[in-house]
């Protein structure tokens, strides 16, 4: 099969490689799937770089992409031909999306819905499956004031669009025109401006305070937080860039009682990811979903790929198409 991967952490450029590795086949309890589409997030380049450092020969980076079911292993009842959607392929694993073909284990495999292209399906894995963690793993949000940090980020994107459709007011952050357009298409009542606006004070005057964050950069939007924040609310964070190691403003948050939710989609639990699965099929069976590509690269573009996500100026989706025929059927 034709692969990209890396043998050492580094710059995109100066590690990566593209050209053939031999087929997988499924182990015990695995899938062979062919891919069509894979998505490049930040968690990848941010593990090519050496957050998370290099324990195999090779890696063939990504964790999301899409394709169809061509093998299966022993002890696995799927069907050779199953449309699916596929998630952590790189997460304590060496082979990742960025191929022809990965083989990993069955429950890592979601049923694509025949209206979602491949290219869709791709992008649901880490942002679609993080959002909804983020919004739903401490109860329903309906009739509730959520606010998306980062409304116009691939998880904020869908953190959005789940959080409307499961009834809620949503509240989100951007840094641009384009990116608050981006926010307002996928369904945000309130965009601010968090570069031209007070963010706490406008979120006061709009709807008071919020019940649930969907937080992208905990530290940085903390001290806002916690002018903010009901009683009895909840953060749930994914990421703390700026400030990774934050100061937590112990009392004036204790009279609200707060719950600070700490978001890994690699290793949530696996009622977690039966539930986001279910969910994330019920949302695309019942709404229109909005998915947004910024831009699509060949495999063998890898490099451009992995630098576009880097750069963060993107408003979308970085796709790798690893087959210009079957990646929009």
């Amino acid at each position: 099969m034709q692969a990209a991967w890396y043998e050492k952490n580094g710059p995109a450029a100066e590690v990566m490689q593209v050209g053939e590795l031999s087929d997988p086949q499924p182990a015990a309890g695995e899938v062979r799937v062919r891919l069509y589409a894979s998505a490049v997030n930040p968690s990848d380049v941010k593990a090519r770089g050496g957050s998370r450092p290099i324990r195999w020969p090779k890696l063939i980076p990504n964790s999301d992409g899409a394709g169809v079911i061509e093998a299966v292993g022993e002890g696995v009842e799927r069907n050779v031909g199953e449309r699916v959607w596929v998630f952590n392929g790189q997460w304590d694993r060496a082979f990742g999306t960025s191929a022809q073909m990965i083989a990993l284990p069955a429950a890592l495999a979601v049923p694509l819905p025949d209206h979602v292209t491949f290219e869709e399906g791709a992008c649901l894995g880490i942002p679609a499956m993080t959002a909804h963690r983020a919004l739903f793993a401490d109860g329903a949000i309906e009739g509730k004031t959520v606010l998306v940090t980062g409304g116009a980020g691939v998880v904020g994107h869908y953190a959005i669009q789940l959080a409307r459709w499961a009834g809620a007011r949503v509240v989100t952050t951007v840094s641009s025109v384009a990116k608050a357009a981006h926010a307002c298409a996928a369904g945000a009542h309130v965009v601010i401006n968090y570069r031209e606006e007070d963010v706490a004070a406008r979120i006061k005057a709009e709807v008071g305070g919020v019940d649930r964050i969907v937080e992208v950069d905990f530290g940085k939007n903390l001290p806002a937080s916690a002018q903010v924040l009901n009683a009895d609310g909840v953060i749930a964070c994914y990421a703390s860039t700026s400030i990774p190691r934050p100061q937590y403003p112990y009392p004036e948050m204790l009279w609200r009682n707060p719950l600070v939710r700490q978001v890994f989609v690699y290793t949530m639990p696996d009622a977690a990811k039966v539930k986001a699965h279910a969910d994330i099929a019920r949302w695309l069976a019942q709404t229109q979903p909005m998915f947004a590509i910024a831009q699509r690269f060949a495999l063998v573009e890898v490099v451009a790929a992995h630098e576009m996500v880097e750069r963060g100026e993107k408003i979308g989706h970085v796709i790798l198409a690893i087959d210009q025929e079957k990646i929009a059927n």
